[in-house]
């Protein structure tokens, strides 16, 4: 695609962007609930891509250049993801309108009120590897929230991307929702040229691998909404219930939230070390122990899927079965490790003892951090966002899992009655910043 069509792609949705702004809450909930309609009636259409998209990427794991965790990310036919997927638009659907929410109000003076009100980001570029059905989120959310987005999915997706694409955009038709509120690029090179379009697009979200987030990050001027790692860790404590530990630290599929780390408490080697080793072996983890950890195995034990780690291993994103684990003396030395070398992202505890559940939750610099819970948690239809864009690790706006809100800006509205700044001041008026407790209507 030439760059002259790229930059007519960002101005359409520049267009789009500003008709939505007009739109009622009812506009977007009739589009939301005729794109579920079309996805279901194209189901098998869908499947047909799927499949092929499978078949290819198959070729691909079996020659090495693809991996086994994003060919199963890649899936959209496998038990209930399909009927998940449409069953997040209908969430997103129910939740209540995010748009023109006003989040603070003042009264300047008698007649001079001002407003501070939710409102769209505008357009945005979202890019993202695998997971097809993350075309019909974004889509969901964006519309929600009154954004225009072009979307970018991985090649190894390209027929399903297309086939879920041609059912958005044949929804669309049916609606007063301009069709290129959502488009579909295809290619790496396309993405390069958009980036340079910081005068049409207001906000990138890179979602996949760490070097394309890392990519995203240092080629464009645009806002970046993402993390580049999800580099989690588990510490057990002391004072740990071993039960707990076992079920939050097993709890790992190989995914953005799945703890990478384990950190353990030198005190409590002997009683929890080798049943939390146990375990994560039962689930066919590959595990890194440092030298304490690893002197603490009986000499019989199986150590075929045991490796002695090295110093990256604690700042490695593994997205497979694989755990590095490492001994510390207390709850501060476990602070400092995550904040050193961990990402941001989600990080747990595992204790019965709050004073410490507590100096852990200050201490530790994530966007999520937990107690007696998996790391798993981080996610945001967990959270009852209906769904997520993505997640970040941005000290920004929106940090974690990142839904409806984070798709949001603000813009003051002051309503005056011909009031000038030149009636207040020293001898004049003087402003009231008085609470406003019935506010006018948007």
């Amino acid at each position: 695609m030439s760059k002259d069509s790229l930059v007519q792609i960002a101005i359409n949705a520049r267009e789009a962007s500003n008709k939505l702004q007009y739109l009622t809450t009812e506009d977007r909930s009739f589009a939301l609930n005729r794109i579920k309609a079309v996805l279901e009636d194209k189901k098998r259409d869908i499947f047909k891509a799927n499949e092929q998209d499978k078949q290819n990427a198959d070729k691909l794991v079996k020659a090495g250049t693809l991996s086994a965790s994003l060919f199963k990310r890649l899936d959209l036919e496998s038990g209930d993801k399909f009927a998940t997927m449409l069953q997040g638009i209908s969430d997103i659907d129910r939740l209540p309108d995010p748009i023109g929410q006003i989040t603070y109000s003042s009264k300047l003076d008698e007649g001079l009120e001002l407003y501070r009100v939710t409102c769209p980001v505008g357009v945005l570029l979202v890019i993202f590897e695998a997971r097809p059905e993350v075309v019909v989120n974004i889509t969901a959310l964006a519309l929600k929230s009154g954004n225009a987005a072009i979307l970018k999915g991985g090649k190894e997706s390209i027929l399903t991307l297309t086939a879920l694409y041609s059912a958005i955009q044949s929804a669309l038709n049916d609606t007063v929702i301009p069709p290129n509120a959502i488009q579909l690029v295809e290619t790496r090179e396309e993405i390069d040229a958009l980036l340079d379009l910081d005068k049409y697009i207001d906000l990138v979200i890179p979602r996949g691998s760490n070097s394309l987030v890392r990519y995203i990050q240092g080629r464009t001027r645009i806002p970046v909404l993402g993390h580049a790692d999800g580099l989690c860790t588990v510490y057990v404590d002391k004072d740990s219930d071993l039960d707990k530990a076992i079920r939050v630290v097993v709890n790992y599929p190989a995914a953005c939230n799945a703890a990478e780390t384990l950190l353990i408490h030198r005190s409590i080697l002997s009683s929890h070390l080798l049943p939390l080793v146990t375990a994560l072996q039962n689930n066919n983890v590959l595990l890194h122990l440092d030298q304490e950890s690893l002197s603490q195995l009986p000499p019989s034990y199986d150590t075929s899927r045991i490796q002695s780690c090295v110093p990256k291993d604690f700042d490695t994103e593994f997205l497979d079965l694989e755990m590095a684990v490492k001994v510390v003396s207390d709850v501060e030395e476990a602070i400092q490790h995550i904040n050193s070398h961990g990402s941001k992202h989600t990080d747990a505890i595992v204790t019965e003892n709050e004073q410490i559940a507590k100096r852990f939750m200050q201490g530790v610099d994530a966007a999520g951090v937990y107690w007696n819970a998996s790391t798993r948690f981080a996610d945001g239809f967990r959270y009852g966002f209906g769904a997520e864009v993505g997640v970040s690790t941005n000290k920004t706006h929106a940090r974690g899992p990142v839904g409806l809100e984070g798709l949001l800006i603000y813009k003051y509205k002051l309503c005056g009655n011909g009031h000038v700044v030149s009636e207040f001041g020293e001898g004049k008026k003087k402003y009231l910043h008085e609470k406003i407790s019935v506010f006018q209507d948007f």
